[in-house]
């Protein structure tokens, strides 16, 4: 039986934007027209039917608007929908800012700057996007996280450049190895931790590229904040220490359709790592683990922009004893996404597998707000058996805002159940996967 606290996750993401919003109609409100003066000071010199034109096919047309749209009409002289003359420019930067208050019950109130670069290398209509994300965030209880992220093609796709950079100072809560730990067995640790992820791949053929990495795990200052006193911790019996190592190279095997993996349109994703880690390298112990990644993307139907995405998430150790933080748990993939439903860490053991689907559909026809539905289920093995024993679903609803048209940049705000009561607000600065 699986017991869980409910967790809430409260996020206040660009607190001018609800207000925005219902000026405009998005939200309930009194809506901004051209001809109202209480709302909007329309110059005598200005041509009265462009406006209510402009207006018009901002908030009910057809073409792409975005936030910066949104704040040139209601803040600037600038009242036309910004426009990109060129599907694909070199050199041409999209730059996404997200500043947001939090509160979590892990960190308190916290202050949090997101950002995402987007731009293109290559002008012909396969070339890749481009992004480089980073987040820096200090919260109440004195904890930060500073995770900096990029996917980088070259001219012509030829070479991809993945980078994964972390540093964090973050405690959170761990209840043990497999899927049926109860909340009862949850209690805080801490740790300090810098990850230095680098994987460069080569084109192969067209979309299928062959990878060669490194990888690099230091947990430091690890140590239990008043675990439990009955019984010795799961985290104890799997070999607790003040500090762990891993460090090892990888070989991986990518094949992408997608054009721009901030918001994938359509086509097929698969990603398999396997990973060795070796004492020579400085880990603390060699093992050995393989990652499989395969996500789907198609417009369903299949006349529509709306989009069914699917998603695989399987990691198995293969030999040897990763340390215990560098197990997959939930929310361990690369953003931190998967699992939706339940708090970071929940379920952790030494294999996983995940599969998740999400449909994701437009709700004003200019792209400005969308929506989604997903549906997830994860599972562990038992330490004690190796065996999975137990499924974990989750799912949800959220709604999707377009931070940035051109390269498509979603601002996505889930709210996702798990089993047992638990549930909260899970954001995101483009989409979940």
């Amino acid at each position: 039986m699986i017991t869980l606290n409910r967790t809430v996750k409260h996020d206040l993401f660009l607190p001018f934007l609800p207000i925005v919003l219902s000026m405009i109609g998005i939200f309930p409100g009194k809506p901004v027209l051209a001809q109202d003066s209480t709302s909007l000071q329309v110059s005598k010199h200005r041509d009265s039917s462009k406006m209510r034109q402009t207006h018009l096919h901002l908030f009910t047309g057809n073409e792409p608007v975005d936030v910066f749209d949104i704040i040139n009409y209601l803040f600037t002289k600038h009242k036309e929908v910004r426009r990109d003359t060129s599907k694909v420019k070199i050199g041409k930067l999209y730059l996404s800012l997200l500043p947001s208050v939090e509160y979590t019950l892990q960190t308190g109130f916290a202050a949090a700057a997101n950002g995402n670069l987007a731009f293109y290398t290559s002008n012909h209509e396969l070339a890749n996007i481009s992004s480089i994300y980073a987040v820096a965030k200090y919260t109440q209880n004195k904890q930060f996280l500073l995770p900096v992220q990029a996917n980088i093609w070259t001219r012509g796709n030829k070479y991809n450049i993945q980078t994964d950079w972390h540093y964090e100072k973050f405690p959170q809560q761990t209840y043990g190895l497999g899927g049926l730990t109860t909340d009862a067995d949850g209690y805080l640790i801490d740790y300090d931790y810098t990850r230095l992820y680098q994987t460069l791949y080569k084109t192969i053929w067209t979309d299928f590229y062959l990878g060669f990495g490194y990888d690099f795990d230091y947990y430091f200052n690890i140590a239990e904040i008043n675990p439990p006193r009955h019984d010795t911790t799961d985290f104890e019996r799997y070999g607790l220490s003040p500090k762990a190592i891993s460090s090892g190279i990888t070989l991986n095997l990518l094949y992408d359709e997608r054009r721009n993996s901030i918001n994938p349109q359509q086509g097929y994703y698969a990603n398999i790592v396997y990973r060795n880690n070796f004492t020579f390298l400085g880990s603390d112990t060699s093992w050995q683990a393989l990652l499989i990644d395969l996500r789907k993307y198609q417009n369903f139907p299949s006349s529509s922009k709306n989009i069914i995405a699917w998603w695989i998430y399987d990691w198995f150790t293969l030999s040897g004893k990763p340390p215990y933080l560098n197990l997959p748990s939930t929310a361990s993939d690369t953003y931190n996404n998967f699992g939706r439903g339940y708090i970071q860490g929940r379920f952790r053991g030494r294999n996983l597998l995940y599969a998740e689907s999400e449909y994701r559909f437009g709700i004003t026809p200019n792209g400005f707000i969308g929506g989604v539905v997903f549906a997830n289920a994860q599972s562990f093995t038992e330490e004690s058996t190796g065996r999975f024993e137990s499924i974990l679903p989750g799912w949800g609803a959220g709604i999707r805002i377009k931070l940035n048209k051109f390269s498509k940049t979603n601002l996505a705000l889930d709210y996702g159940f798990g089993l047992h009561g638990s549930h909260g607000i899970f954001a995101n600065l483009g989409e979940v996967f």
